[in-house]
């Protein structure tokens, strides 16, 4: 019933996103079944029906992604301070996001039996558009039922899983600002202080040119969320650099759930993953699946250009577009690092320090959004003549596809956008123009397509090379 009443009461924003949900259920059941219905028309076949069965995993993929992106920004099931005292903690939270999941992808399963049945002729009316596929909807005889119910729950029981999965309650590691306090050298109460090096005091004159401001933030207690910024007398043209160096310091008070933290709030669930340590992973995966692409498609029984791709060429796009995946969030860290090289003004830092921010947010979809465009080049300039003719069930699959990861990353655009509200808002206080956050914008989003954009044509390119042959 509290699924049913923050569904009923949400925003229409998150009405659309649910409903985008279902279209993507509703699309991947129709799929399901159409595998299903081809294994029924044709018994002989079982290998074809078996590969029918095998690529609807794109699709579920791409619904599933979707579905826990939609989740993770629905403002109804966010954690907020005194929520636990009425029963509505984490687990609670966790469990109406995974129903409202499950609820979505069984209206769009439900879409999908109706529609089935309607081109089988099965509803009032007749068959309609003359049985033309009558062939992949096995036209005559019955739909077994415990067939069709586990293929027409497996979209809602995943994507409500996987949801589960993502918003899980975490409990915090111990860090120096939760960790428990205790004795330390010679019975002192406390953590203590932080060791140095010998020499690592005055070395180069740290100490004495360091800022005034950033000393404050240095000695400050752990947990504070205060705004600190330079004093002195500084220059008039550095007001718009002290607003973007702000920009972090706020970020750092508000949570991953874009909520301000305070020194009374409980610590985040689990520490940001780090970007960096992802990213000779990713290339790592990247490289291993042009290279099964490449040796499959040079092998002795390599299948001819312009007909269907082997398995390994199939293992080989799977393991580029997850490489891709994991590499994402790294590359777009290491983007707004090159933003802020080469002393940067006002404006390349502010939008550095944000890409930065949000490189575990949209990194992320943005490789996945790669892997799919590069997946695209390969088809359109691979099978664009002599090739396996796309019928209307890959054409359905292929916009699927496309569809779930664009929204995907649209959804996470609109996850970083409101986590940064009140890093925003302060900037505005600060007196930064408008036009400037505008433009930050513009430069982040010109980096990143410099970036992405080539790297996408590079794969794409290596990735068809074993088919064009």
């Amino acid at each position: 019933m509290l699924a049913l009443r923050l569904t009923r009461t949400a925003h229409l924003a998150v009405h659309l996103r649910r409903l985008l949900v279902a279209v993507a259920s509703a699309g991947t059941g129709f799929l399901l079944l159409c595998a299903l219905g081809h294994a029924l028309s044709h018994p002989d076949a079982a290998g074809a029906s078996a590969l029918r069965l095998a690529w609807c995993a794109a699709p579920l993929a791409a619904t599933v992604y979707l579905a826990v992106a939609v989740a993770r920004t629905d403002p109804g099931t966010r954690p907020r301070s005194g929520l636990s005292a009425i029963g509505l903690g984490p687990g609670r939270l966790m469990a109406v996001s995974a129903t409202t999941t499950a609820l979505s992808g069984v209206l769009g399963s439900a879409a999908a039996l109706l529609v089935y049945l309607h081109l089988r002729g099965d509803l009032p009316g007749g068959l309609p558009f003359d049985g033309v596929a009558a062939d992949a909807l096995a036209v005559g005889p019955s739909l077994p039922a415990p067939a069709t119910l586990t293929l027409l729950t497996l979209v809602p029981a995943v994507a409500s899983a996987a949801v589960a999965h993502t918003l899980r309650p975490r409990e915090a590691r111990p860090t120096r600002a939760n960790a428990p306090r205790g004795y330390g050298r010679f019975g002192a109460y406390g953590w203590g202080k932080a060791r140095e090096t010998f020499g690592a005091y005055g070395r180069f004159g740290a100490r004495a040119a360091e800022p005034a401001g950033a000393r404050a933030a240095a000695d400050a207690p752990p947990g504070e969320g205060t705004l600190l910024t330079q004093v002195g007398d500084a220059h008039p043209a550095a007001a718009p650099a002290a607003a973007a160096e702000t920009a972090t310091a706020t970020a750092t008070a508000t949570g991953a759930d874009g909520a301000t933290r305070t020194p009374d709030d409980p610590p985040e669930p689990a520490p940001r993953p780090q970007n960096s340590t992802v990213l000779p992973w990713g290339i790592a995966v990247l490289a291993a699946g042009l290279t099964v692409e490449t040796y499959t498609g040079n092998a002795a029984d390599a299948p001819a250009p312009g007909t269907a791709p082997s398995a390994g060429v199939l293992i080989g796009w799977a393991l580029t577009a997850l490489g891709l995946a994991l590499a994402g969030p790294g590359l777009t860290q290491l983007c707004g690092r090159l933003l802020q090289a080469a002393r940067p003004g006002a404006l390349r830092l502010l939008a550095g320090r944000v890409l930065m921010e949000e490189s575990h947010r949209i990194g992320r979809p943005l490789g996945v959004v790669a892997a799919v465009a590069a997946a695209a080049y390969v088809s359109t300039t691979v099978y664009d003549g002599d090739g396996p003719a796309f019928g209307p069930l890959s054409t359905l699959g292929a916009l699927l596809v496309a569809g779930c990861t664009v929204a995907t990353l649209l959804t996470a655009a609109v996850e970083a956008r409101h986590a940064r509200a009140d890093t925003t808002d302060a900037l505005l206080r600060l007196g930064a123009p408008p036009t400037t956050l505008r433009a930050a914008a513009a430069v982040r989003a010109a980096a990143l397509l410099a970036l992405f954009g080539p790297l996408t044509l590079v794969v794409a390119v290596l990735a068809a090379l074993p088919l064009d042959h």
